[in-house]
């Protein structure tokens, strides 16, 4: 089979995109990638990619334009669609897979307009506004918040299953703000250091490059000794040496913390599309497998109480919850879909 998988533009939707890349090349297909020239698509994938070829067209987001920026936004995903056209005949593409974002756009709409079968991955629980767009014309749309969904569970690189575990005592914090950092995360990580010290509790802490400087001003001032990021893609590593996080609630992170054991503590943010952080992470709360306030004053008081929590049952209950080989699932859905087209 030779697979196109498009999306991308933030660090959650790339992340589905190698997990299942990996999964399609461990099961011996071609696979190519057509993300963007805007967001993180290439500090993903121009180097040392699982893709056999990668494709960075020149799009932006449509969504957050306004006036002549959303006409220039629509004609780079018009002339990206032409693009995407002839690179799809050229790989003699069988099937394509969203994982979302503005990247995936042109894309998805040349595979519709060339029959070639359209499968989507929704990442967040509130639905995107082109994965809602392109959803009735998809050959499976693939949710980890519909119950009714035919596969349940949410790609996660395998790393995290591996090293998942129980946690029983916390020894360990992370503070994760997304690749772009998260300043609410950052000053409560820098409000709680003092008591995490006392307490004898090591602090991992992913600031963000653009916060960096000042975190790691304000740790030095304080006299705590920290393990300080800026941007990293070590987190398969890093995560598992953590008994609790403290994190932005986009789906990749927080299923990555969710398979991995790591009881967690969200922080929502407030801006994003839909209010779709909110609603991940309410969807893990209503399931009693973690924690989540909205950004506030008293998000130190409710961290300070959680780190009196017992973590053993919710880590328990995260493990029971985790569902393994959700990427090769997917991928061995779209071969049977494959198929089924070929017999009929």
């Amino acid at each position: 089979m030779k697979l196109c998988i498009t999306g991308g533009g933030t660090g959650g939707h790339l992340m589905i995109a190698q997990t299942l890349a990996q999964a399609a090349l461990a099961c011996g297909h071609e696979i190519i990638f057509i993300g963007s020239t805007s967001g993180q698509d290439r500090k993903y994938f121009e180097h040392n990619s699982p893709f056999a070829t990668v494709y960075f067209l020149e799009t932006t987001g449509v969504v957050n334009q306004r006036g002549l920026g959303k006409i220039k936004a629509l004609f780079k995903v018009f002339k990206a669609f032409f693009k995407s056209r002839a690179i799809l005949k050229k790989h003699q593409i069988d099937a394509t897979y969203s994982v979302g974002g503005f990247s995936a756009a042109p894309a998805s709409f040349a595979s519709l307009s060339t029959f070639i079968p359209l499968f989507i991955h929704e990442q967040n629980a509130v639905e995107g506004r082109l994965n809602a767009l392109l959803k009735p014309y998809a050959k499976r749309f693939i949710s980890a918040y519909d119950k009714n969904c035919p596969i349940q569970g949410y790609p996660v690189n395998e790393s995290f299953y591996k090293s998942a575990r129980v946690r029983n005592k916390l020894e360990s914090i992370i503070f994760l703000g997304g690749s772009q950092g998260a300043k609410a995360i950052n000053n409560l990580a820098l409000s709680v250091a003092q008591e995490l010290t006392s307490r004898g509790i090591k602090i991992i802490h992913q600031a963000g490059e653009s916060d960096y400087e000042r975190v790691k001003k304000e740790y030095e001032n304080l006299g705590i000794e920290v393990e300080l990021y800026g941007f990293t893609k070590e987190l398969p590593q890093l995560i598992p040496h953590a008994d609790l996080a403290v994190s932005r609630s986009g789906a990749s992170t927080l299923w990555e913390l969710c398979v991995n054991g790591v009881p967690s503590f969200f922080v929502p943010y407030p801006h994003a599309a839909g209010d779709h952080q909110f609603y991940n992470a309410k969807f893990i709360v209503d399931n009693h497998l973690g924690w989540c306030e909205r950004e506030s004053e008293n998000l130190r008081e409710k961290l300070v109480a959680i780190l009196d929590e017992k973590l053993e049952e919710k880590s328990k209950k995260l493990l029971e919850y985790a569902k393994k080989d959700v990427a090769l699932e997917m991928i061995r859905d779209v071969e049977n879909n494959l198929n089924k087209n070929n017999k009929d």
